[in-house]
C-alpha cells in the first residue's frame, strides 16, 4: 500500500512539473518582441515602413496603410488575411515597444504609439476594414462617401482689416504716381511746345508762347552777363576756332543751338508751375484714393442737392441764374477747356449757350478753325464766304 502511494506521489509531481514548462513557454511567446506572420519573421524595431493610403479625410489612418502600421502586407497575403488574433498580437508587440513612457527621448514615439492604435482599431472593427479593404481600389467610392472635395483643403484666414488698409495704402500710392504722371505728361508737351516754337495748328498755345517769350528774355540776359565778363577777361575764355564756327552755322543749327539753351530755363520756368488746370497739377494729400473716399460721400451729396434744385426751377420756369449758366458752359465744353480759357473767353461762352446743341457745334468749329495756320483759316474764310454767296 505505501508502495502504490509513493509511486503515485512522484507521478503527480512529474505532471505538474510539465505543466509548468507548458505555462512559461507560452508566456515567453506573448512577450517576445520577434514574431512569426505570413511565414515571415518579424523585428518590430526595424518596422518603419507604414505604406500608403488614399484618405484625406483621415476617415481610416490618414495617409499611411493601417496593415503596413502593423507590419502586414495586404498584397502578399494571399487567400488568407491575418486574423483578429493576430492583428492583436501585433498590436500589443509594437505598442509595448512605442509607448510614451518607455520613449521620453523620441518625439515620435507619442504619433507612432497613436497610429498603432488607430490602425488596431480599423482592423479589429469588422465592419470599418471590410470598407477600408473596399476603398483601397476604389477611390471613386471614397469620394462619394466623405465628399468630393477631399482634394481641397482651406488657406488660413487672413485679417480682414489689414486687408482693406493695405489695399487703400496701395491704391493712395497708386493714385499719387498717376496724378504725378498726368502732370508730367502736360508738362513735356508745354516744354516741347515753348522750345520748339510750335504754332496753334501743331500742339502751340498762348501759354506756350508767353512761357516761351519769357524763355528768351532770361537767355538774353544771361548771354549779355556772359557778354561782358569775356570783355572783362579780354575773350581769354574763347578761341577763334570757337568764333569762327559760331560764324559758319548754318539757319537749322542756329536753331538747334537755341532750342539746346531754351530748354533748360524753359523746363525750370515749367517746374515752377504747380497747376495747370483741369485737374492737371502736381499731386497733393487731397490726390489720395484715401481722401477722395472720405469726401465722395459729400460731393455727391452736393451734387444730388444742386441737381434737384436744378429741376425744381426747370419746372417752375424759373429764368436760369448765373451760377446754372456757368455749371450748365462746363458741362458742355469739359473742365479742361474751360480752365484753359482766359476770363474773358468763359464770360463770352456764357453768353452763347453752349448746351444747346446748334450753338455747341458752332463753338466747336470756332475752335477748329483756331488751331489752323493763318494760310488755312483764310482759304477756309473764302470757302465760308463762297457757300453763303451760294445760299443767298
Amino acid at each position: 500500500m505505501k508502495t502504490a502511494l509513493c509511486f503515485f506521489g512522484v507521478l503527480l509531481m512529474v505532471l505538474s512539473t510539465v505543466v509548468v514548462s507548458e505555462l512559461g513557454e507560452k508566456s515567453d511567446d506573448d512577450n517576445k518582441t520577434e514574431e512569426p506572420s505570413q511565414g515571415n519573421a518579424f523585428n518590430a524595431e526595424d518596422h518603419k515602413d507604414w505604406g500608403s493610403y488614399y484618405d484625406p479625410k483621415n476617415e481610416f489612418c490618414g495617409k499611411y496603410d493601417c496593415y503596413k502600421i502593423l507590419g502586414f502586407d495586404y498584397e502578399s497575403f494571399g487567400k488568407e488575411h491575418p486574423s483578429k488574433k493576430e492583428i492583436t498580437q501585433r498590436y500589443r508587440t509594437l505598442s509595448r515597444l512605442w509607448h510614451p513612457d518607455k520613449n521620453k527621448k523620441r518625439a515620435d514615439a507619442k504619433e507612432r504609439f497613436v497610429k498603432i492604435a488607430r490602425a488596431y482599431e480599423v482592423l479589429t472593427d469588422e465592419e470599418k476594414r471590410k470598407e477600408y479593404d473596399f476603398m483601397r481600389y476604389n477611390q471613386e467610392a471614397y469620394m462619394k462617401k466623405y465628399g468630393s472635395d477631399v482634394m481641397w483643403t482651406y488657406a488660413p484666414k487672413s485679417d480682414t482689416l489689414m486687408v482693406i488698409v493695405g489695399l487703400l495704402v496701395l491704391g493712395s500710392v497708386i493714385s499719387w504716381f498717376i496724378q504725378k504722371q498726368q502732370w508730367q505728361n502736360v508738362a513735356d508737351k508745354l516744354i516741347k511746345a515753348a522750345v520748339e516754337d510750335l504754332g496753334m495748328g501743331k500742339g502751340g498755345s498762348s501759354e506756350s508762347k508767353s512761357l516761351r517769350d519769357e524763355a528768351l528774355k532770361i537767355l538774353e540776359e544771361q548771354e549779355k552777363k556772359k557778354t561782358e565778363n569775356d570783355d572783362t577777361n579780354g575773350d581769354a575764355g574763347v578761341s577763334k576756332k570757337e568764333k569762327k564756327k559760331k560764324m559758319k552755322l548754318t539757319a537749322s543749327e542756329k536753331r538747334k543751338q537755341l532750342e539746346d539753351s531754351l530748354r533748360p530755363i524753359v523746363t525750370k520756368l515749367v517746374e515752377k508751375m504747380d497747376d495747370f488746370g483741369a485737374g492737371y497739377h502736381k499731386p497733393t494729400w487731397k490726390d489720395l484714393m484715401v481722401v477722395k473716399i472720405a469726401i465722395f460721400p459729400v460731393v455727391f451729396a452736393k451734387g444730388i442737392a444742386w441737381n434737384t434744385l436744378y429741376g425744381i426751377r426747370r419746372i417752375r420756369k424759373v429764368p436760369l441764374s448765373d451760377e446754372e449758366r456757368e455749371v450748365l458752359t462746363r458741362r458742355a465744353i469739359g473742365e479742361i477747356s474751360w480752365t484753359a480759357a482766359s476770363e474773358e473767353e468763359q464770360k463770352e461762352m456764357i453768353t452763347r449757350d453752349l448746351w444747346v446743341g446748334q450753338n455747341m457745334l458752332d463753338w466747336e468749329e470756332e475752335q477748329e478753325v483756331k488751331q489752323l495756320s493763318s494760310a488755312d483759316r483764310k482759304r477756309y474764310n473764302r470757302m465760308k464766304k463762297k457757300g453763303k454767296g451760294k445760299e443767298d
